[in-house]
Formats: C-alpha cells, sequence, structure tokens
C-alpha cells in the first residue's frame, strides 16, 4: 500500500530538488535515482534499492549554501532580525472580539473560495472558469456550465472540493488549513503560554487522523510513532521540510498576540519546528506576525514590511519577498503580476513555502484594501489555492474586523465549520472565535 508523502520514491525525488535548493548540484545523484527507478525490477527489489538509495542520501556530504544566514533555533533567528520588543496594547475586548471572528470568518472565506481547484494549475483554473463565464473570479466558484470533458481534464478537489462549490455551500467544509488554528486554539487551551513543541505533537495523536495531514506534518506524525522527538522529528527523511506546511498553522498564534509580533512569532516557532526547518518556519513566523500587526495597522504594506523584521534578513524567503515588494503590483495588472512570480518562482513545488508566500504578500498589495480583491486575486494567481486564500482572507478579516466584513462572503458560511479533529465538528465558527479571544493578551 502507497501512503502518499511517505513513499520512499516520492521521499527521495522530493529530497534531491530539496538539496539542490539548498545550493548542492545533485544532477549525478539524479541521473542515479532515475536509473533505478526505471529499472526493470520487481517491486520487493525497488523498495530494497529505494532504501539503500535513501541511505546513500542521508550520508552524503551536502552543504547549505546559505546556512549562516538561515538559522532554525529561535534565539538564533532573533538575534540576527531586526525585530524590537513587544509591548502589551491596550485594546477594548468588543475591539479584539470583532478581529478575531473576523479572522476566522476571513480565513474560511478565503479557504473555501479556493478549495475546489486545489491541484489545479493555473492554466487550468482559467480555463476552467472560463468556459463558463465566470472568470476573473469573483464570487465562489461554480460547476455551472463547466462540461464534463473540461472537469475529466481538471477534475474538483477530492477533498470536499464539490460539497465547497457555490451550489453546495452549506457551511465551511472540512480542511487543514481550517484544522490547525482549531488544533492550536486546544493546544493553549490545554497548555498556556508554556507550552512546547511536544505538547502539540501530543495534542496532534489525541484528536487528529494521522492522514488528515500531509507533507512535512505527515512525516513529523510518521517520525514521532518511530520514536523521534523534535526536531528531529522535523528533519528525518522529511524533504518538505520547507514547504507551506508550517505557513498554514500561523493564525492563531497572532489572534492571540495581538500587536505582538515577537510573541506570536515564538509561539509559531515551537509549532514550526515540530514539522519544518529554515524557511519552512519562517513562513509560519512571518504570517504569524502579519496576522498580529493587523491588529495595529490598516495597511497591509506596512503589515508585511513590518512583519519582515521577525524573519532573518539574508535568507531566502526575505529575498523572494523584497521582490515582491519591487514590483508595481499596485499599478500593473493582477496576470502581469502573476506571470512575473512565476518566472521567478516557478521552480518551486505548489506547495512550497517560498512561491506561496510571495503570491500572497502580492495579493494583498493587490487588494488596495479590499476583501474580494484579496482573496480572488490569490486563488486566480494558483499554486495552492485554498491554503492562500485562507492566509489572505485571515490577514484581510483580522484588519477589517467582522463587521466590515462583505456578506456576499460570509453569509454562505452560515457560521459552521465541518472537521476531522475530535471534538470539532460542526463547530460554530462564533464559538470558536469566542475560545480564541479569552485567550488573547491585551490590556482592556
Amino acid at each position: 500500500m502507497k501512503i502518499s508523502w511517505l513513499d520512499l520514491s516520492d521521499r527521495i525525488k522530493y529530497e534531491l530538488q530539496q538539496r539542490e535548493e539548498e545550493g548542492n548540484d545533485v544532477s549525478e545523484l539524479r541521473a542515479e535515482w532515475n536509473a533505478l527507478e526505471d529499472s526493470s525490477l520487481n517491486e520487493e527489489k525497488k523498495k530494497v534499492n529505494s532504501e539503500k538509495f535513501y541511505h546513500k542520501l542521508e550520508n552524503f556530504p551536502f552543504s547549505i549554501q546559505n546556512e549562516i544566514n538561515e538559522p532554525s533555533e529561535w534565539n538564533e533567528i532573533l538575534q540576527i532580525t531586526n525585530a524590537k520588543p513587544d509591548s502589551v496594547p491596550s485594546f477594548t475586548s468588543e475591539f479584539i472580539e470583532d478581529r478575531i471572528l473576523g479572522g476566522w470568518l476571513g480565513r474560511s472565506a478565503g479557504c473555501l473560495l479556493g478549495k475546489p481547484i486545489e491541484k489545479t494549475p493555473r492554466s487550468g483554473i482559467k480555463e476552467l472558469l472560463t468556459s463558463n463565464n465566470t472568470w476573473p473570479i469573483k464570487d465562489y466558484i461554480t460547476g455551472r456550465g463547466i462540461s464534463d470533458i473540461l472537469l475529466k481534464k481538471y477534475p474538483w478537489n477530492k477533498h470536499s472540493g464539490k460539497e465547497s462549490l457555490k451550489e453546495n455551500i452549506e457551511c465551511m467544509t472540512e480542511d487543514d488549513d481550517m484544522n490547525y488554528p482549531m488544533i492550536n486554539l486546544l493546544v493553549f487551551e490545554k497548555f498556556g503560554e508554556e507550552f512546547l513543541t511536544e505538547h502539540i505533537i501530543q495534542t496532534w495523536m489525541e484528536n487528529f487522523p494521522s492522514l488528515s495531514t500531509f507533507t512535512a506534518e505527515r512525516v513529523a506524525y510518521a517520525n514521532t510513532i518511530a520514536g523521534f522527538n523534535p526536531p528531529e522529528t522535523a528533519l528525518i527523511r522529511n524533504p518538505y521540510r520547507e514547504w507551506i506546511g508550517a505557513q498554514i498553522r500561523a493564525d492563531f498564534w497572532g489572534w492571540i498576540s495581538p500587536s505582538q509580533p515577537i510573541r506570536a512569532a515564538e509561539f509559531a516557532w515551537q509549532d514550526a519546528r515540530l514539522s519544518h526547518a529554515r524557511n519552512g518556519i519562517y513562513g509560519e513566523l512571518f504570517f504569524a506576525s502579519a496576522i498580529s500587526l493587523a491588529f495595529q495597522y490598516n495597511d497591509v504594506k506596512e503589515i508585511i514590511t513590518k512583519a519582515l523584521d521577525v524573519i532573518p534578513p539574508k535568507s531566502r524567503l526575505v529575498s523572494a519577498l523584497n521582490y515582491v515588494l519591487s514590483l508595481p503590483v499596485e499599478t500593473q495588472s493582477w496576470e502581469e503580476t502573476v506571470d512575473a512570480l512565476y518566472e521567478k518562482f516557478g521552480k518551486y513545488h505548489w506547495v512550497h513555502t517560498i512561491n506561496n508566500a510571495s503570491l500572497v504578500v502580492a495579493a494583498l498589495i493587490s487588494s488596495k484594501g479590499d476583501f474580494e480583491t484579496a482573496i480572488c486575486n490569490v486563488v486566480m494567481g494558483g499554486w495552492d489555492t485554498d491554503s492562500n486564500g485562507a492566509t489572505v482572507g485571515s490577514i484581510m478579516g483580522t484588519m477589517m474586523g467582522a463587521k466590515n466584513l462583505p456578506s456576499k462572503w460570509i453569509n454562505p458560511l452560515n457560521n459552521k465549520i465541518r472537521s476531522s479533529l475530535k471534538g470539532f465538528d460542526n463547530s460554530l465558527l462564533s464559538d470558536l472565535s469566542k475560545r480564541t479571544s479569552v485567550l488573547a493578551k491585551y490590556k482592556s
């Protein structure tokens, strides 16, 4: 039985790609692996060869070109950033509750918008939606008017994709992007500010079905079962360690740390180190801080530039986000911006941190403060559509507050969310928001 993301041949392929991204020449190793993959050996012998080859990779003298500028330990990260100490802000409870509810609702709406077309390439999204005159996106995606031929070519996401179409929406459907703020809520309710990475994996294993996790999270889960502890859970045979998984777990830490980006980032680090390293960690730190800053600032560009202060300034992620900031996003067409991002970052896997974070930042800037423009643009940009829609929706929702979110996007949620987490299925978004608000740190 092949289990996605744990299969040895998949992990070898992506490990070679990861090592190449770190600055290594893997051409000879790749050729050797391709020869093994293409051989006429039976499955058992291929499995033996895969194990031998992975062992070779684990002992190969790889280097990390930018290692000195990309630490994974919190103290080392903090030492080289431009972060300034937090102070506890003063807010009214009504303000905090509205902003946190806005975050939960905005995240749900953005996630739901991108969900049917997750895994569909950008060109396919455009082809699908042009066929029924719903391109550019201005509403939840509908399947009405799309031919069976096109849907065979570009099927809806098998994980609740059909249920997320406009004509079928009854609530926020089950999704890993929404499970993570719920599981982090549970961690913080149980263990408080002193929680550790070990408490996170303990909570996962007690409440989170293993196959509801993906990529690096599934590897960390399996590594824990095999007896490894953090940070080894993130490093043992985990080629997805710089992919988007940690980035989509950032929101809760920002919501409970209004206008305290360092606090949000440190909580996010405890979470991210379970499954990620370097830029994979930075994605979660950056967006946790951005969401924290969304309580304070009403300009997305200001939020972005200040959130950059919490991650290493010479990292690949900062370099990528600075590239986005150098583009004339506000004055050129969205298609031109996305073309530039694909030209620059198209080498990355469609669920990597660097390309998706860049697309999220570009969409936020392009929106000029408009919620609909932000989530629609990021979903039209492709790559990880539901994750990116969720992150953009969360930042915009937290910045704007629930009272200012357009009913067109919020009412279809019916204030309800499905989940594969124990005890969370059919939760009310308003209840989750209230539980989160109780945990937020601020002066009233």
